[in-house]
């Protein structure tokens, strides 16, 4: 049984602790009611699986680059392009796929993604020929298409069912999903397709992997279905209850992209964000390479390489998710994690070349660490800063900027690997955070939803 709070508007500032839980507040004479619920957890667990099987399917080719390459007879751009299709079909496809997630919601914007990424794994099922590539081609082009309804998620399933305490920290798990899925994508492909003499031992092991994934991928779809919801019954959160009653943000789509874009805070947060998931996308994209320069045969251990690296993002993100919600120092935060992961770069730049696989294995640990970490807090410091502009808008807008930097990027890591060599190229890479550092630092720390929950009720 819950008991019922009361609030009011106030005039002045609020005390520095408010109560974590309550039912109604009060917007002039309006009664606004709220209420978090226990299912709450059961939508946020079936996100999470949509995640991972759709992220997984980012890297299953490119990280087993050799062995893709002698089965479908392709040059190695093409199969790296399996990667980079997932950013470039972002582009044009994000803009749509908001409005659409504005306009019918959480639910349809799952299912969609559900079902495209189905469609895709099942396409994929059936390219396993050795003439086949342009068929799976067309089948991860389906997968990475769906994903326009998956990265821009979590903050906005944050807001909508979870209270003020636990906003961050459901970000993070949101975004763990999604890092649990790239775990994935590293360590089974390596386990599932070996590097078979006979290339149809190769077309046996691609086909088992492929039909694996897509009755995984149709019993997701069967449990978004039957079970996700669009939104609970009641906002959970005061600050959600007066967002959803104000009547003056029922605007057009463009206009709320236009406030976002006079915000200077939000733009540099656009180009932060944007170059260290770049650094990591690049990383990912071309880690089989990488490792095979200094570890030949080693494409097991490139896959355990991107575990590690991913396992520790996981760790960084549900850790600095909690503590956002505990401090709610959200600049502070960023920007100490943003300079940990250009210290962890250099690190590992400097250790790949001595040939020692636990160097390898805790420098990769800890710069997945911060920039994996840095993910959710980097969203929830645009939900902040940019209240009440919708939590799905933010983070998409900040996703299109992340993966328009991805692609050139991730053409210019491969470019300068091959000019340059990997040690400069990595070392480029460092510089690239270093600069993100400087330019989180400038962001202003006007954070308008805290504000919002503190100004606009007062317990009593």
């Amino acid at each position: 049984m819950t008991v019922e709070r009361k609030y009011k508007d106030i005039p002045s500032d609020p005390p520095e602790e408010l109560p974590p839980t309550s039912e109604k507040c009060f917007k002039g004479n309006e009664v606004l009611k709220w209420k978090v619920y226990k299912r709450r957890w059961l939508i946020l667990l079936i996100y999470v699986l949509f995640c991972i099987v759709s992220t997984s399917q980012w890297t299953q080719y490119a990280i087993i680059n050799n062995v893709v390459i002698r089965y479908y007879n392709v040059d190695s751009i093409y199969v790296d392009w399996t990667a980079i299709i997932y950013m470039a079909i972002y582009v044009p496809a994000i803009i749509p796929a908001l409005m659409f997630l504005e306009k019918k919601g959480l639910r349809w914007a799952i299912f969609l993604g559900a079902l495209g990424t189905a469609l895709g794994s099942w396409i994929k099922a059936v390219s396993v020929a050795p003439d086949r590539f342009w068929v799976t081609f067309t089948g991860q082009t389906f997968v990475a298409i769906s994903q326009v309804f998956l990265l821009s998620i979590p903050p906005r399933l944050a807001a909508v069912w979870f209270g003020s305490n636990q906003v961050s920290t459901a970000c993070s798990i949101g975004v763990f999903g999604n890092q649990l899925g790239m775990a994935a994508g590293f360590l089974l492909p390596p386990m599932f397709v070996k590097n078979h003499a006979n290339i149809e031992d190769i077309g046996s092991d691609l086909s088992f992997m492929f039909n694996c994934t897509a009755g995984v991928c149709t019993f997701l779809l069967i449990l978004v279905v039957a079970f996700f919801q669009a939104a609970p019954p009641l906002p959970p959160s005061p600050e959600q209850a007066l967002k959803v009653q104000d009547a003056s943000r029922k605007e057009g789509f463009f206009s709320g992209v236009k406030r976002l874009l006079e915000n200077r805070g939000f733009i540099l947060l656009l180009f932060t964000y944007g170059l260290a998931v770049a650094v990591i996308n690049s990383l990912c994209t071309l880690l089989n390479q990488l490792i095979l320069t200094y570890f030949p045969g080693g494409e097991e251990f490139a896959g355990q390489v991107g575990l590690v690296f991913v396992a520790g993002g996981m760790v960084g993100s549900v850790i600095f998710g909690i503590i956002l919600d505990k401090t709610h120092k959200f600049k502070e935060t960023t920007v100490i994690i943003y300079g940990f992961a250009a210290l962890g770069m250099l690190a590992f730049t400097l250790t790949l070349g001595l040939g020692s696989r636990i160097l390898v294995y805790g420098t990769s640990t800890f710069v997945g660490c911060f920039l994996g970490g840095y993910m959710p807090v980097g969203f929830e410091l645009g939900s902040e800063i940019t209240y009440p502009e919708p939590e799905g808008t933010t983070a998409g807008i900040v996703i299109l900027a992340t993966q328009i930097l991805s692609v050139f990027h991730a053409m210019a890591y491969t470019w300068m690997i091959g000019v340059i060599g990997d040690l400069w190229a990595n070392i480029i890479l460092t510089v690239t955070l270093l600069i993100g550092t400087g330019l989180t630092a400038m962001i202003p720390s006007d954070l308008r939803r805290q504000e919002a929950h503190k100004k606009n009720v007062l317990y009593f």
